[in-house]
């Protein structure tokens, strides 16, 4: 990410008399050109309202404990969902892409429609039954021929399953057995090798037929021939659904239309299966609750790089199709992201944790001499204390003297950033808010509840919380004994129910009985707080805890999201167990502040010879434990010593999931031998 935003800040003459004159010409420009303030949907000190048995629901549901469902009448399925976006755009453009140096181009609503209901009834001619019994997988990276075979399955009432090629072969076999996935529509000829590989091992069996996106090979074809796979392309499926063409069969929205695999972080994953009310509703009451402030029009355009594999991507686009708007891709490769966002120019810009602090980072090293600090800060004060007036705007003098580039940097569009998936930074989020000059909401949730459970409110400013319930859901503490959480101290396990909450995991009884109680709710494994103001906010995970030799439980994750805020820190992996009294931790130097931090030791080198340096990790730990004091961590929850590795953890070598959470058995497995000399130096 670090090729994203280059940002430069010129010298700036004489301290005292450029601030005396950028302050006037500031007043001056506020009281001309202020904007009217962004509505609430509700009370922002009193945000949410008790309903039965401890629950808890948003305030917007004053009137009625009636649980959202959909926002339109007309679009009560992701089939219907669509459909709209055909007719409230006027069949205007829809998905977009483009090639190096090119501009976009876009297909209209109605194009991918009628590709939809091509690739559909080839699907069909092929022999696959349009019932929801009909598994799709579909292995790609996020293209527009993702949304075209994911829309050919609504329109015939079958199953999407999306397949990540981040799982590694193991989960790809598993997925497809458990699915019972006959066709898979591929994007290229590796992922097709891949596919094929398996199956002439003999490991997938039920898998019948491949459809690629792309050009591919004829010794593909006769590769697939001789282990009994059918290597077709897209296109010739869609002549052929095109020449015998069928009626569509509506699914209902009772009815599956998601299989999605949580990629968890052990074991085997887990199907969600998600119907189309599940989705729909989450997206309806995402789009409920900030409507107030932001309306969205077919106008509006989203760039989509967060994988289409995972329920978040899949709730921000079924928002925009409701809309009529469009979605531009990216070209597939996260370093020409920015050129992207230049040429697309996109409204809105879903995004995680790990990019804002990348922009955010940017933004700060930008700032090079005293002067500029404090003037990058005074400007992001004085922004932010209009953010909290609820006046979200690009035009004050402060943007263009100061956050122009920021902004041009993401396209000089944005109006509206939704972040998940991770928590983030509070003292990140407030700065962010204030130089971007859009809405940025926060949501929380998981893929058993579509996505979102909670979502902050507009015109809610403060940060360190994820929101209220959404308009679909309730929801409820329970506690947690063993770690001394309790409900009646509005502290316990986060407890979701709702038309959003999933109908259970493929073919595994007992995990679903471990998520789902017999009343519906869904254990999410987090632990959550009331606020005064009604707001939740996450705590500590119940899930991954562990316990010292000593007796006290241990929760790395909370630990993590304190240590990752010291700034020579990118990455930072906790580990202890039951037989050690102390706590170790790896940790991933940020490679942009990492040598600036050891010149100020008095130590050059390359990153992997400054994290070799015994001086450089003693730094760090000093820099961490006063962060970890400051931050409340108790003494047996501070790390005793560290290890510094040079490499990010990642998707691509296999030590995040996909949504970008620590593989934690893959973390200790790996770095185990450090893991060991680290106690035995201790000790």
């Amino acid at each position: 990410m670090d090729v994203i935003f280059q940002l430069l800040f010129s010298p700036l003459p004489t301290p005292v008399v450029i601030s005396l004159i950028v302050v006037g010409v500031a007043t001056l420009f506020y009281l001309n050109a202020r904007p009217s303030p962004v509505r609430s949907p509700a009370d922002l000190n009193r945000q949410t309202l008790g309903v039965k048995d401890g629950a808890r629901k948003t305030a917007m549901l004053e009137d009625n404990n009636n649980l959202m469902s959909y926002r339109y009448n007309d679009a009560k399925t992701l089939y219907e969902v669509f459909q709209r976006g055909i007719k409230v755009s006027g069949n205007g453009p829809c998905l977009g892409y483009r090639k190096p140096g090119k501009p976009y181009q876009w297909l209209k609503y109605k194009q991918v429609s009628d590709r939809a209901q091509y690739l559909g009834s080839g699907l069909l001619h092929k022999g696959l039954k349009p019932n929801s019994d009909t598994f799709i997988g579909i292995f790609a990276q996020n293209r527009p021929e993702w949304i075209i075979g994911e829309m050919a399955c609504y329109t015939y009432s079958m199953v999407v399953v999306p397949l990540y090629d981040t799982l590694g072969p193991e989960a790809l076999v598993f997925i497809i057995n458990q699915a019972g996935i006959s066709m898979v529509l591929c994007d290229n000829q590796k992922k097709a090798e891949v596919l094929l590989l398996n199956h002439e091992k003999g490991q997938t069996p039920v898998l019948k037929t491949v459809a690629l996106m792309e050009s591919f090979s004829p010794e593909l074809i006769e590769r697939g021939k001789k282990c009994g796979v059918d290597i077709v392309s897209m296109e010739d499926l869609e002549a052929l659904g095109k020449n015998n063409l069928q009626k569509p069969v509506l699914p209902k929205p009772e009815d599956l239309s998601i299989v999605c695999f949580t990629s968890g972080t052990t074991g085997n994953p887990k199907g969600a299966m998600l119907t189309h009310e599940n989705v729909v509703a989450d997206a309806a009451a995402v789009l409920r609750t900030f409507e107030s402030a932001l309306v969205p029009t077919p106008e509006d355009v989203s760039i989509s790089f967060l994988p289409l594999a995972h329920m978040f991507e899949r709730i921000v686009q079924t928002v925009i199709y409701g809309a009529g708007a469009r979605v531009g891709f990216f070209q597939g490769d996260i370093r020409l992201l920015p050129d992207d966002m230049k040429i697309l120019q996109p409204t809105v810009f879903p995004v995680v944790p790990r990019l804002l602090n990348r922009i955010y980072d940017k933004v700060q090293s930008g700032a090079t001499s005293p002067f500029q600090k404090w003037l990058l800060n005074f400007a992001a004060e004085r922004k932010y204390a209009e953010v909290k007036d609820g006046i979200v705007r690009k035009n004050s003098i402060w943007d263009k003297l100061i956050f122009h580039k920021v902004q041009e940097s993401l396209g000089g569009r944005v109006r509206m950033m939704v972040t998940g998936a991770a928590p983030i930074s509070p003292s990140v989020l407030n700065f962010l808010r204030a130089a971007l000059g859009c809405q940025i909401f926060e949501g929380y949730g998981q893929t058993e509840c579509a996505a979102a459970c909670t979502f902050t409110l507009p015109g809610d400013a403060t940060a360190g919380h994820v929101g209220v319930p959404l308009p679909c859901n309730f929801v409820k503490l329970v506690d947690v004994e063993e770690m001394n959480y309790f409900a009646s101290n509005g502290e316990g396990e986060v407890c979701i129910k709702g038309t959003n909450v999933f109908k259970g995991y493929l073919k595994d009884p007992e995990k679903t009985a471990e998520a789902l109680d017999k009343d519906g709710w869904l254990h999410t494994g987090d632990i959550g707080k009331w606020l005064p103001s009604g707001v939740l906010k996450i705590i500590d995970r119940k899930k991954n805890i562990f316990k010292l030799a000593q007796g006290e439980y241990i929760a790395p994750e909370k630990i993590e999201n304190v240590y990752v805020r010291c700034s020579p820190v990118a990455q930072v992996f906790v580990h202890g167990d039951s037989l050690q009294s102390s706590l170790v931790a790896i940790v991933v130097p940020d490679a942009d502040v990492l040598p600036g931090f050891a010149k100020s030791l008095g130590i050059q080198g390359s990153i992997e010879e400054l994290c070799k340096s015994t001086e450089v990790k003693k730094a760090i730990i000093t820099d961490m434990t006063k962060l970890g004091r400051e931050a409340g961590l108790k003494s047996f929850e501070q790390v005793k010593d560290v290890h510094l590795h040079p490499e990010l953890f990642t998707i691509e070598n296999g030590l995040l999931t996909p949504t970008l959470k620590a593989k934690r058995a893959e973390l200790k497995e790996l770095f185990q031998p450090q893991i060991d000399k680290l106690y035995a130096d201790i000790q």
